[in-house]
């Protein structure tokens, strides 16, 4: 399923990336690391990563990482997961009569495979949910979780050939302080601090697999973590249709009540929603303005007046300030930081 639209142009926190930097430490070299970072296009000193990584760079890191480490799930886990691990699991849920069948494959699959976690499935009030529970009193990796839980829905979505709806995510951990992060990967609302990390899907909206090739498969395998993590955003959280309306209609001269008429809602009904995500249509805005700001610095293509003049700003110096506002650095030492 490939990513469109603004999802190509988003971004997480760096302190998101960092969870999975702290785990790649544990399975690597201090200088294999540095390597694999830079070859990724993040900066490799301490400290270095810029304020906001890209998506594209997230799915080169685990590319390089799982290739360079010999772990598919490089460090996440206690135990490695073995190089064409991955490939096996696509060949075992493929063969499912449906995607409950294919959740309960997902689910066995992972339980030869992992020391620290087992998971269940349990079905309750119309939904079919995958839990992942502690075999022993350890600190929850926070990516590692996220991961998991997001591979289940990526290869659900893969094999229906949609984005396949969610009813709820929970994680077993405190909320952080990048929890808006998790809404570019989740069509649902995510909720912290529950008894276990798990993500339910109505039953009744899982309909039939479709048939995948073994060319698709490996198009599939090829991408990875593209296609599993970042899939469509139709089905997505209110506040990131919202930044795919702006992305696809001029988001400059875009007013609230532009957007609430579109998505077929008043603007106070709009507003509510919004706020119950924690955001506003000017931070959605906003948000959007940054990373088109931030991948043509990356791109290095375009002057910092010309890019402030693109993303709407009168002067550089205004550009200046809320790009400060935005990612704690400013536009051109997040250029000479290159990720």
């Amino acid at each position: 399923m490939a990513v469109s639209g603004s999802s190509n142009l988003a971004t997480v926190s760096s302190q998101f990336a960092e969870d999975w930097i702290t785990a790649l430490r544990s399975c690597c070299s201090a200088s294999q690391l540095a390597s694999i970072l830079q070859r990724a296009g993040l900066n490799p000193e301490p400290g270095g990563l810029a304020h906001r990584v890209t998506l594209d760079q997230i799915v080169r890191l685990y590319q390089i990482a799982a290739v360079e480490t010999g772990d598919e799930m490089t460090g996440l886990w206690s135990r490695p997961v073995r190089s064409r691990a991955l490939q096996h699991l696509l060949t075992t849920v493929s063969a499912a009569t449906s995607l409950p069948s294919a959740l309960h494959r997902f689910s066995t699959f992972w339980n030869l495979l992992l020391d620290d976690y087992q998971l269940h499935l349990n079905r309750r009030n119309g939904c079919i949910v995958l839990q992942l529970m502690p075999c022993a009193d350890l600190p929850p990796q926070r990516f590692g979780h996220m991961l998991l839980l997001k591979l289940a829905h990526g290869l659900l979505s893969w094999l229906a050939g949609y984005e396949v709806p969610v009813r709820a995510v929970q994680f077993a951990f405190e909320r952080p302080g990048f929890a808006e992060d998790y809404s570019v990967i989740f069509p649902a609302q995510t909720n912290f601090q529950a008894p276990c990390s798990a993500i339910a899907f109505d039953t009744a909206k899982l309909g039939p697999p479709g048939a995948r090739s073994s060319a698709e498969l490996k198009a599939f395998l090829d991408r990875a973590p593209r296609d599993w993590i970042f899939t469509s955003f139709h089905e997505h959280t209110q506040s990131l249709q919202i930044r795919e309306f702006l992305y696809r209609n001029s988001w400059e001269a875009c007013h609230l009540a532009g957007a609430a008429q579109a998505l077929k809602l008043t603007p106070r009904t709009l507003i509510r929603r919004l706020e119950a995500e924690n955001t506003s249509f000017q931070a959605i805005k906003d948000g959007l303005r940054r990373d088109i700001a931030i991948q043509d610095l990356q791109a290095g293509q375009k002057s910092i007046e010309e890019i402030s003049q693109d993303v709407g700003f009168s002067s550089s110096a205004n550009f200046h300030r809320a790009f400060r506002r935005w990612t704690g650095a400013t536009p051109s030492s997040y250029r000479k930081l290159k990720g």
